[in-house]
């Protein structure tokens, strides 16, 4: 029997011998297709091939892709763990032909791989083909001998396909095979009849051919490609379980693994309960999805893909419950992910530790509000089946939503095994509401500039710091005025404006505004309350502004010079960390001043200094490289065919600005740039960091700044040498020298502390007295630190055997206190509570066990009323 990983590597292998390139899988993430939530097929980084904007080195080509299926049109979720063979992450095996070859081959590989090299029985097994397809038929008569009845048509639904709304699509054939009655999960109902294209898992699909030959378009009209394409398409689960002889995806040796690992957790075995066989079945599925997830960059988040993880590790959480692991434990899974998949995706090794964190950090974060929430809905569906109802309010949905984080799928997922609903058009419009109260803040400005204005600023400071304009708005505290004076702050709005507005994380723009009159006003920030408006904020510092005034506007050229030169540095920074840690680093923050950078990006822990040195170096050698900045505006489309950077989530127009440093960076940004990467100098990191689960956070500076650090460097360390006696260059080796003296006289210091506690041990045991037969202690001791006093309270417990034991030892401004007690006297005097009791005095505080306590204060001079309320404790005929 073929392990899973065998039987990917014979599928690659038989590929590769028929003319094939073996390419590895792309991200969960389209790296050129930021309007796709999540890869999910094989062809997804094919389809600019297919459309004829992109040519590749090659025209044949096989991969493993991973894939995830959680949204639109291909949304597994709701069935998974509740059959056998439903997936949201699986491995698709697929092989591609570019404008070479077509129907014949694609067919005839296929027949040869389950049959020849995979020994599948011809007669179980079925073809499927569009509805007027006779060149598929008759290929599949000719190269398989199938009996006409083995060979269907079928429609659009079944035989014809599309990766979404719109793009490249085409007719296919299925091949599908007879696993016989047994399989069959719907026996003994009334009427149902086991076919292929069925309803039950009797006949399943093992490989889609898709014969790409059309694109549809946003009209939905179908158009001819300039050449015909092969894209096919089989799950590794569904061919894996035929291969092994199991009928459930679940039971093939990878995901047996996974399901292992939870029994292991639990304490549970899968298959002795039918209800727990789903929580084990969605485990097993949700910790590959989430590993992968985080693997390829996507963090948890409220919105776009990273609440898609935030559902996915939720939902599998709240399995978690169901079979009584109530600790986070889907970060264990997570490991084993790693080591059963690693191997075909390295990518997983590499981020092992991130990947853990993340799901970790999640699990305990849910953990918060889980146990509230399931109270709540619990009580709510108690209400349900009193009243007799089957929906679950809107407002309870979206209470738990809001308030405890449940994802609306759970909730569903919860209520549907009741036998309940949610109300989903109440908590639509609750959402909705919640939405609009948003919109509604943040339009408010823009609502009130627009019917003003009537029309938005128009930013012209790309390629010039001055310009002349007219006064459109003026406002203070929100509301506006025709007129603002003297020493007034002001929003002031132009027609048009050289200074740029915050946004991208770029700061806004300083500099001055001056009226024909000579009115001055000082700008001292610039805003984008709307992405419409522009708005200078500043004081007047001389005479008044009007509506309708023609002013010049000048942009501090410092200022926007600085800021040019972190905003390019950005970029390569940006470029050279995806280079160094890998592709799944991803832009999560980032602010652009004069002073410095701030770049915040998707990784999980530290980067070793010795990593953040190569960084820093290969971003400098771009900086002397002295690449050409390249900025240009096309449509969102063609940057990224032209490999520009995007994310999902982010917005962008139908043009966009493109900015291209060298050959290594291409992003899309609105920002102000330099114009050759060497203006920016020199670059220097200053600090790297966590700052959230997968989060890291590096600052640098560029330019003078960059230069001004090294100075500083540069006389901190002639400080220090003037400080140690040596010139810079012997100074660290001068200091290390006399940090080694300080530990050995720090170390002679404890030595000679130590001997005069031992020599006052005499003299100690001297003082004590007799207590109804026991001996007590009570003393204070000079010169010795709370280590050693530990120690002298020791050795005089040795020496004197049975008793009591209380030392105090003053220092400067503080108090050390330490008491023992023999085991044997334990019920008569509590060490920790004596010491509790009487280290307030001192201005301190403290405890510990019954034989012994140590506490710390801060007034020597209250040692000796401290000593007689101890002596007081003692004496009591009941001690506390």
């Amino acid at each position: 029997m073929m392990t899973g990983n065998e039987i990917r590597k014979s599928f690659l292998d038989f590929f590769a011998k028929n003319g094939h390139t073996v390419v590895r899988s792309s991200s969960l993430v389209p790296e050129k297709d930021p309007t796709l939530l999540f890869t999910n097929a094989g062809m997804v980084q094919f389809k600019n091939i297919f459309l004829g904007v992109e040519k590749l080195p090659y025209v044949r080509a096989a991969s493993s892709q991973k894939c995830l299926r959680i949204s639109g049109k291909h949304n597994d979720l709701e069935a998974v763990g509740r059959d056998t063979y439903h997936h949201t992450f699986f491995e698709m095996l697929g092989n591609w032909s570019f404008g070479d070859y077509y129907k014949e081959e694609a067919i005839t590989w296929a027949w040869e791989l389950l049959t020849r090299e995979w020994k599948l029985p011809k007669e179980k097994l079925w073809a499927t083909v569009y509805l007027d397809d006779d060149p598929a038929e008759d290929l599949w008569r000719k190269v398989s001998g199938l009996p006409a009845d083995h060979i269907l048509r079928f429609g659009d639904k079944d035989n014809f396909w599309e990766m979404g709304e719109t793009g490249p699509c085409g007719p296919c054939s299925e091949i599908h095979l007879d696993r016989g009655p047994a399989a069959c999960d719907h026996k003994g109902e009334r009427g149902h009849i086991c076919r292929v294209n069925g309803d039950c898992a009797r006949y399943i699909e093992l490989w889609n051919l898709v014969f790409i030959q059309y694109n549809r378009g946003e009209d939905k009209k179908l158009q001819e490609l300039p050449a015909k394409h092969v894209d096919t398409g089989m799950g590794l689960e569904r061919i894996a379980a035929v291969l092994q002889g199991v009928l459930s995806n679940y039971d093939v040796d990878f995901m047996r693994d996974l399901i292992s690992t939870t029994e292991g957790l639990a304490q549970k075995r899968y298959g002795a309960d039918a209800t727990a066989d789903v929580s084990f079945r969605v485990i097993a599925d949700h910790g590959r999805a989430v590993s992968f997830l985080i693997g390829d960059g996507v963090l948890p988040s409220n919105e776009g893909r990273g609440y898609v993880l935030r559902r996915l590790l939720r939902r599998a959480a709240r399995h978690g419950r169901l079979i009584g692991l109530e600790k986070p434990f889907l970060y264990q899974v997570a490991g084993t992910v790693v080591s059963i998949m690693g191997g075909a995706y390295p990518e997983l090794r590499a981020e092992e530790s991130r990947i853990r964190d993340v799901i970790r950090a999640e699990e305990e974060r849910f953990a918060e509000t889980l146990e509230k929430g399931l109270a709540l809905l619990e009580t709510a569906i108690g209400d349900l089946k009193q009243e007799k109802k089957q929906l679950l309010s809107g407002e309870i949905a979206f209470r738990l939503y809001d308030t405890y984080g449940f994802p609306i799928d759970l909730t569903q997922d919860i209520l549907s095994a009741e036998g309940f609903a949610v109300d989903q058009a109440g908590f639509e419009e609750l959402m909705e509401e919640q939405r609009n109260r948003a919109r509604d803040a943040r339009e408010q400005l823009q609502a009130v500039v627009r019917i003003q204005l009537d029309r938005e600023v128009r930013f012209i400071g790309y390629d010039r710091l001055q310009a002349e304009s007219t006064v459109l708005g003026l406002y203070t505290d929100g509301a506006g005025k025709s007129e603002v004076g003297e020493n007034q702050e002001v929003d002031l709005i132009t027609a048009e404006t050289p200074f740029y507005g915050e946004s991208g994380g770029q700061v806004g723009d300083r500099g001055t505004i001056e009226s024909s009159r000579g009115d001055q006003m000082e700008v001292f920030d610039t805003q984008h309350p709307t992405p419409q408006i522009t708005v200078h904020r500043g004081r007047v510092k001389k005479g008044r502004f009007q509506i309708g005034d023609r002013v010049h506007l000048v942009v501090n050229r410092r200022h926007r010079q600085r800021t040019m030169l972190n905003h390019s540095a950005t970029h390569i920074l940006h470029s050279i960390l995806r280079e160094e840690l890998g592709t799944h680093v991803r832009q999560a923050g980032s602010l652009v001043a004069p002073e410095r950078l701030r770049f915040d990006f998707s990784h999980t822990g530290p980067i070793l200094p010795e990593k953040l040195e190569a960084i820093e170096e290969k971003v400098n050698e771009r900086i002397r490289a002295d690449a050409e900045v390249r900025i240009e505006e096309s449509t969102f489309d063609e940057a990224l065919r032209r490999g520009a950077l995007a994310f999902f989530g982010d917005k962008y127009g139908d043009r966009v600005r493109v900015v291209k440093i060298g050959d290594f960076s291409t992003e899309l940004c609105g920002g102000t740039h330099v114009h050759r990467s060497g203006e920016i100098g020199v670059f220097k990191l200053q600090s790297e960091g966590g700052i959230a689960a997968g989060v890291r956070r590096v600052e640098a500076v560029t330019g003078d700044g960059a230069l001004g650090l090294i100075r500083s460097y540069e006389q901190r360390l002639k400080e220090i040498g003037e400080l140690v006696r040596a010139n810079p260059d012997e100074a660290v080796e001068k200091v290390r020298k006399l940090l080694q003296q300080q530990k050995d006289l720090e170390r002679e210091i404890e030595r000679l502390r130590g001997q005069i506690g031992k020599n006052q041990i005499p003299d100690l045991l001297a003082r004590k007295e007799s207590l109804d037969g026991t001996n007590i202690l009570i003393a204070q001791v000079d010169g010795v630190e709370p280590k050693q006093l530990r120690e002298l309270a020791d050795q005089l417990k040795d020496r004197m055997g049975s008793g009591f034991i209380f030392l105090a030892s003053p220092g400067e401004g503080s108090v050390s206190l330490v008491s023992t007690v023999s085991k044997d006297l334990t019920k008569r005097f509590h060490a920790g509570n004596i010491i509790k009791d009487v280290a307030p005095i001192v201005g301190g505080g403290g405890g510990g066990r019954p034989d012994f306590a140590q506490a710390g204060g801060k007034d020597p001079s209250k040692i000796d009323e401290l000593l007689r309320r101890v002596e007081e404790i003692i004496r009591k005929p009941t001690v506390p």
